[in-house]
């Protein structure tokens, strides 16, 4: 059997594996960027917490992941046969995670028409592609900066409507396709187009550690995994139970946190004093906020909260000014101590 490196062994890298946690808990924050050096760990990440999350319920033979328990998600099969008989008989399976390559064709990531099916048998059949895989899942993209531009549009329209839509060879298909987007690359290799750039909610730098004691762990752990990985992730496994279920109790709390009274004016006051564009940047401070507190077992969100996760949510959102030479990151953190001390 083959294992994932587990999630809680990772070394160091506490603010992409924070951001990835409060992704899981809140889907509607918006995905994760991590941009870096190679070698940092960014899809080792991704795929350990992926394999963590407690598996979900999915309606049995449905190429769409669709959750039998949400009517309002279903997709037009499902919906379908539950108007036709009993309620769909379910599975629980693993949370997916979709690569996406950047070779990949249009027709692959959205669907397309099934050619044998339509050769052979004359029937119009759509065979779906990598959008409806990820359904409540996760969708990463390696080497997002390098991503062809039609791609890019169409990752924005997708993950702005949550719904895939295919006009094309006389099928009209529409699928649900909701997940989280986790993009990582290196900033050498290029930037990132400022549309999608702010498509994700959250944002985050990795960095070769420079410790010599931490460099050393890190090493020895992935020897220890790949040597014996059976006997690796029995060391781990109570930890790897303590972040389950972190995030398990986290999303059943998340409805039932409160904001701090004055949290979406000091939102505003530090979205408005970085002279950030539009109103993306406060909406996902406050539900990064929110889950940030159900995963510290918090009952209510406050300035804390929102002020932990403020360089990662705002920092990719920042105009280029050509007359600071700070980073973005010192540029928020600066931000908040005028703000807030």
């Amino acid at each position: 059997m083959t294992y994932r490196f587990p999630f809680s062994a990772i070394v160091g890298q506490d603010d992409m594996k924070l951001a990835l946690q409060l992704a899981a808990v809140d889907a509607s924050i918006g995905g994760v960027l991590v941009f870096g050096d190679r070698g940092t760990g960014k899809s080792t990440s991704v795929r350990a917490l992926a394999a963590l999350l407690p598996k979900m319920r999915m309606v049995v033979d449905c190429p769409y992941n669709c959750d039998p328990q949400q009517p309002a998600g279903l997709c037009q099969q499902c919906r379908q046969r539950s108007a036709d008989a009993a309620p769909p008989k379910s599975r629980m399976q693993p949370v997916p995670v979709v690569d996406l390559p950047l070779g990949a064709t249009e027709d692959r990531v959205v669907g397309a028409l099934d050619l044998e099916k339509a050769l052979v048998h004359g029937e119009k059949h759509f065979e779906p592609g990598l959008l409806a895989r990820a359904n409540r899942g996760f969708l990463y993209v390696d080497e997002v900066n390098l991503l062809e531009d039609h791609l890019v549009d169409l990752l924005i329209d997708v993950a702005a409507s949550g719904e895939n839509v295919v006009e094309r060879e006389g099928l009209s298909v529409q699928h649900p396709a909701r997940f989280v987007l986790v993009g990582s690359g290196n900033p050498e290799e290029g930037e990132l187009r400022p549309q999608l750039l702010d498509r994700f909610g959250l944002s985050v730098e990795v960095r070769t550690p420079e410790d010599i004691e931490q460099r050393m762990l890190v090493v020895q752990r992935r020897d220890e995994f790949e040597r014996d990985q059976e006997a690796f992730m029995q060391r781990w496994q109570r930890q790897q139970g303590k972040v389950r279920s972190a995030i398990t109790a986290a999303r059943k709390q998340l409805p039932e946190v409160q904001l701090h009274p004055q949290l979406l004016r000091q939102a505003a006051q530090l979205c408005i004093h970085l002279k950030i564009d539009g109103l993306r940047g406060e909406l996902t401070l406050v539900r990064a906020a929110r889950a940030l507190a159900a995963l510290r077992k918090s009952g209510q969100a406050e300035l804390a909260h929102m002020l932990e996760i403020a360089p990662m949510t705002l920092h990719h959102r920042l105009r280029r000014n050509p007359l600071d030479e700070s980073g973005a990151m010192t540029r928020v953190e600066r931000a908040m101590q005028e703000l807030f001390g």
